[in-house]
């Protein structure tokens, strides 16, 4: 995300965590969150960055390409709860070309800020314990022509994914509860 807006963003994000207690244990949990396609991975690498901090990336927890839902459930089991209780978190990662979790497990150590990055990253009820909620946006045909720019094979899920999206923001309403909320649609990404 080159230029100024992404500057601006990061340095945002960065001020909002300075200025808000942990409320996931003593850690800082910045959850970055909205639809497919609109920035939230690029963001969270630059956020990350700027604080030295570990990213959790939801991709990683998801069981599948029906699984938005249960990667919230997932996110919130392995790794809030556990930082939230002052615990190293743990996760497995969803093995995308075998269709199943891997079975080592990813080591989380307890840390003063996490990043967790993805779709549903903010939902409930893990986006409670975030001490800064981002909801990234753009139009849908922006977010769709990055989302198959990025990865050939999504389009044959996409329309089936954007379902769960929708069901999953809807009820959950992430962007009304978001610390801040990011536009990209006119961002080069």
């Amino acid at each position: 995300m080159p230029g100024d807006r992404t500057t601006d963003h990061v340095r945002r994000i960065v001020a909002l965590v300075d200025a808000t207690p942990p409320r996931c244990g003593s850690t800082h949990l910045v959850a970055i969150d909205g639809p497919s396609g609109s920035g939230k991975t690029t963001l969270a690498r630059r956020v990350a960055d700027q604080l030295a901090a570990p990213t959790v990336h939801m991709d990683d927890l998801y069981p599948g390409w029906d699984g938005l839902r249960a990667g919230t459930h997932r996110a919130n089991e392995w790794v809030v709860r556990p930082l939230c209780e002052g615990r190293a978190a743990r996760y497995h990662r969803w093995d995308w070309a075998h269709d199943r979790y891997a079975a080592e497990w990813v080591q989380l150590p307890a840390t003063d800020v996490v990043v967790l990055e993805g779709c549903g990253s903010g939902a409930l009820p893990a986006g409670a314990a975030a001490s800064v909620l981002v909801w990234v946006e753009a139009e849908e045909s922006v977010r769709r022509a990055r989302g198959l720019a990025r990865d050939k094979g999504y389009e044959a899920f996409w329309d089936r994914w954007a379902a769960q999206e929708r069901r999953l923001y809807d009820a959950d309403r992430t962007w009304e509860r978001a610390h801040l909320v990011i536009d990209t649609t006119d961002d080069r990404l």
